[in-house]
């Protein structure tokens, strides 16, 4: 009994047990198994299976998990944006420092009020038609024409600067007809900053974001400079309160044009290749299709484009507009209106603009922080709304006659701020719902727009007074809610990616 029990006991764990000769040639049929599966998943699906996407550069988002999100949050070299950021700025308030003088110099040498808003408006009018004859030869790329903008910016302020001691009204708006050669530049900072070749499509309202940070900053400074300016005097034939801001900002001018030239880089002209490692069995005197596609630049047609978008593209231009139409109005009419009814001087009222500027930039600053979080068509609305809200204050305090410090700056910081931050979405929000083939057509379309609105602007500030401050107004909230019907009618067609 004992030897069959333990027989039978030996026959079972001699079953149970894994013998390793068997088990290593399970193993190995296992092996061959999986690399037989892997050689149909290359088949089937191509190498790309197992091709490795190189990581981002240090000089944009390091974090992102797929290469399709690299490519949308990608950012162009730190020094590049410095000039286009930086040079905007100074634009900016190369355009805005003869602000609060303006008047007085053009009176000195015979003029009107209304011929100071035409000078702070004219090199609007004038950069729109240098936009037509610079972007036929720029060949996609900055560098040319920003040169041309510094030379411009040079001469114009010298020019401007000329004026006083020449004793002839019509050089102020020579000097400031050249010195709207050198505004071109606005065109191209938007443009760099929503060029799909440089910037992924989540970047594009942060940096229009850091353009407006600018822009304000421009608005902010160059009234209060040129108020001071004014005010210290300088009195001489050359250089005085009215024509040290020329003589300065050529200086400035000169200096950042060699900067430029140092630091900047600019853009290839056709999208760079493919980085993905690719391995082929076979090789073929064709190359694939897509890298076709990426090697050819298809020029923008109209027939892709459908009567949604054609909304949404009237619809930005006509906020592009407004935007800088509002912004244009207070900056000429505040020295006019403040020194009819408040007494103020060009140096007080160069100090009243600069401080709605100023109080608004924190609140700018905060935008380009939560637009990577908030819809373009969110900000839109937003900044719209506090712009409206300024306007229906001013309106009040008007028809009640109770202008004063306090709640004519409520009403100018709420229509800064609104009309700043409702500026920062416009080309942004284009650039992400259209084909990257109408980048540069949609860039000239806002920036026209935005000329348009800075030299109705200017000029309907400056005769403000003149035409009665209430009509002045009325005008505004008008163009104001013929832009909120177009806005509620295409609320949904407005929705874009955030970033």
């Amino acid at each position: 009994m004992a030897s069959t029990s333990t027989l039978s006991s030996t026959v079972i764990d001699y079953a149970n047990c894994r013998h390793p000769a068997k088990e290593s040639m399970e193993k190995e049929s296992m092996y061959i198994s999986k690399v037989s599966e892997l050689a149909n998943i290359i088949a089937g699906n191509g190498i790309q299976t197992f091709v490795r996407h190189p990581e981002p550069s240090s000089e944009g988002i390091v974090d992102q998990d797929t290469p399709s999100q690299s490519h949308e949050f990608k950012l162009p070299s730190w020094s590049s944006l410095f000039i286009i950021i930086g040079g905007n700025a100074v634009f900016q308030l190369s355009f805005f420092i003869v602000v609060s003088s303006a008047s007085v110099y053009a009176e000195h040498l015979g003029g009107s009020a209304t011929f100071s808003g035409l000078t702070i408006g004219i090199p609007a009018f004038i950069s729109g038609l240098a936009l037509i004859v610079v972007t036929k030869y720029d060949g996609g790329l900055y560098n040319r024409p920003l040169n041309i903008a510094y030379v411009a910016m040079f001469l114009g302020n010298v020019l401007y600067a000329l004026a006083y001691r020449a004793d002839f009204l019509y050089l102020i708006l020579i000097g400031r007809i050249v010195t709207g050669c050198g505004f071109i530049s606005f065109m191209y900072s938007k443009r760099y900053c929503s060029d799909p070749r440089i910037v992924g499509i989540r970047r594009r309202t942060t940096l229009a974001g850091w353009l407006v940070v600018g822009q304000a900053f421009g608005f902010s400074a160059g009234p209060f400079f040129g108020g001071l300016l004014f005010k210290v005097g300088f009195a001489n034939q050359v250089f005085n309160g009215v024509t040290s801001p020329g003589w300065i900002m050529a200086v400035i001018w000169m200096m950042f044009w060699g900067l430029h030239n140092l630091i900047f880089q600019d853009v290839p002209l056709q999208s760079p290749p493919s980085q993905n490692i690719e391995l082929s069995a076979t090789t073929t005197s064709e190359p694939p299709k897509d890298q076709v596609q990426e090697n050819q630049t298809p020029k923008a047609t109209f027939r892709g484009i459908s009567l949604a978008q054609w909304g949404v593209i009237i619809c930005m231009c006509y906020y592009a507009m407004t935007c800088f139409f509002m912004l244009g109005s207070w900056e000429a009419n505040i020295p006019v209106f403040t020194a009819h009814a408040l007494g103020y001087s060009p140096y007080n009222a160069g100090n009243f603009i600069a401080l709605g500027g100023v109080a608004s930039v924190p609140f700018l600053l905060l935008n380009v922080w939560y637009a990577r979080r908030i819809q373009d068509r969110v900000i839109l609305a937003t900044g719209t709304s506090l712009g409206t809200v300024g306007l229906i204050i001013m309106l009040t305090i008007l028809k009640t006659s109770k202008v004063n410090f306090g709640s004519l700056f409520v009403c100018w910081f709420l229509v800064a701020l609104g009309f700043n931050l409702a500026s920062t979405c416009t080309l942004s929000l284009l650039s992400k719902q259209l084909p990257d083939t109408w980048n540069r057509k949609v860039s000239m379309a806002i920036q026209y727009s935005n000329y348009t609105g800075r030299v109705a602007g200017a000029i309907l500030g400056g005769s403000g007074v003149r035409m009665g401050m209430v009509n002045y107004v009325a005008v505004q909230l008008a163009v104001v809610g013929t832009g909120g019907v177009m806005y509620l009618t295409l609320w949904r067609q407005l929705k874009a990616k955030t970033g």
